[in-house]
């Protein structure tokens, strides 16, 4: 069955083609599809397009479609094109001609503009809910091991001190950035596109503040033709959020790669968090992290994957637009995955207590050294070509007994601040 079946059928080939794996990928916004139907039957019955019976009835029915949903009971099979084109028959075998009716005064166009939209804020919340959870844990694990020291590198050389707390919290804080994108890319979507059908409005006199409160969506997307020019540039917004999010999950999970090989032995991972090698006993190998790294810098490009296929596009519909669906409802998947095995994972952590204890460490403390000299009234100048001879002729003794006391220092995480932040935004 298709929606715009004329009563002439086309070529096997051509079907395979145009609908591709929209039916697999249509699973998961069938859900959004039946919200959207039953908001828009009752605004067709307010109208008068409908009788009441009529409404309740196609409600009821829609009622019952959304609960083999959530079973999973529900199929689209390969004889439908798409999620819209089963609803729609199922409502038809159920009620007739009444079923027949659900689709009048919108296109499919609108229909799967909606549920798009509806799909995504659902999807936002859930990954914001996600961020949120790791944001917690890693706040929750600053505190715990704010005064373990571990190497600050730049250049990847030995550079000064910094901690546990210091290294976890400051992915914390920038977790807070990243959700103010994802904030961005929710706003974008809650606007409701319903009503615009295929980009250019109705004759019916069809009531989109009632389906926009219905929905619950803030407000409405008022241009039709903007509403359907939204069509990727929702995922995109989308994408963005999930784009930053991704950029701090890969770095951390890099850090973690290096901090567990044995030239760092920073920390470590019980056995059954990590995996073996075939020839090589002794292997305990960071494959969930170095799995997340590569995930989320997949994720990264998901904006510019959508961008090569929207760039250019005039207004009004295209068939490319299809194309989005099929790159950011995967890419949903991995970012909840990686939040969700991120946090699974960081809570088993153990770290190393004693890793300044190396004496190869002891330059760290040069700067620290240097400002006691500075502190005591010697010019930065001099106190630093001082350093500079003692490191150079291997007479360096370093303080180890330092004291970080401004705003966000090792000596002052500001944990409470960071957290008070993220309080405001979720």
């Amino acid at each position: 069955m298709k929606l715009w079946d004329k009563g002439f059928s086309t070529d096997k080939k051509i079907d395979h083609f145009t609908v591709g794996n929209d039916r697999e990928l249509d699973l998961h916004l069938a859900k959004y599809d039946v919200i959207a139907s039953q908001a828009h039957a009752k605004m067709l019955g307010k109208i008068g397009l409908l009788t009441d019976e009529e409404t309740s009835d196609l409600v009821k029915e829609l009622d019952a479609i959304a609960e083999t949903i959530e079973k999973g009971e529900f199929t689209i099979e390969d004889s439908f094109e798409d999620m819209h084109s089963k609803i729609e028959y199922v409502l038809t075998e159920k009620l007739g001609d009444t079923g027949k009716k659900i689709h009048t005064a919108r296109s499919r166009n609108d229909q799967v503009l909606v549920a798009m939209h509806l799909y995504l804020k659902n999807e936002l919340t859930e990954i914001k809910s996600g961020t949120k959870e790791l944001f917690d844990l890693l706040l929750e694990l600053a505190e715990k091991y704010k005064d373990v020291l571990l190497p600050g590198y730049t250049h990847l050389q030995i550079a000064m001190p910094s901690s546990f707390g210091l290294w976890l919290s400051a992915y914390a804080e920038s977790l807070i950035d990243d959700l103010y994108f994802v904030d961005a890319a929710y706003k974008v979507a809650d606007q409701n596109p319903l009503g615009s059908a295929a980009g250019y409005g109705s004759s019916f006199p069809i009531d989109r503040s009632f389906t926009t409160k219905e929905m619950g969506f803030e407000t409405l997307k008022y241009n039709v033709v903007a509403a359907q020019m939204g069509r990727g540039k929702v995922e995109k917004a989308t994408a963005f959020g999930m784009a930053n999010i991704a950029a701090t999950l890969s770095k951390l999970a890099m850090d973690i790669c290096l901090y567990m090989s044995q030239n760092f032995n920073f920390l470590s991972f019980p056995d059954e968090l990590t995996t073996g090698s075939s020839i090589m006993p002794h292997k305990k190998n960071p494959d969930v992290f170095e799995l997340v790294r590569g995930k989320c810098n997949k994720l990264q490009s998901i904006p510019n994957q959508l961008t090569l296929v929207i760039n250019n596009l005039p207004s009004g519909y295209h068939r490319d637009l299809q194309l989005v669906k099929e790159i950011i409802v995967p890419a949903i998947q991995d970012m909840k995955a990686c939040l969700e095995i991120l946090t699974f994972s960081l809570k088993e952590m153990k770290v190393n207590k004693g890793i300044l204890e190396d004496p190869k460490y002891d330059y760290l403390f040069s700067v620290d050294t240097l400002n006691e000299l500075v502190q005591s009234g010697m010019p930065f100048r001099d106190a630093y070509k001082k350093m500079g001879m003692e490191i150079q002729e291997g007479t360096f003794t370093p303080k180890r007994d330092i004291h970080h006391t401004h705003e966000g220092s090792l000596g002052n995480l500001c944990l409470e601040e960071i957290k008070g932040k993220m309080d405001k935004i979720s």
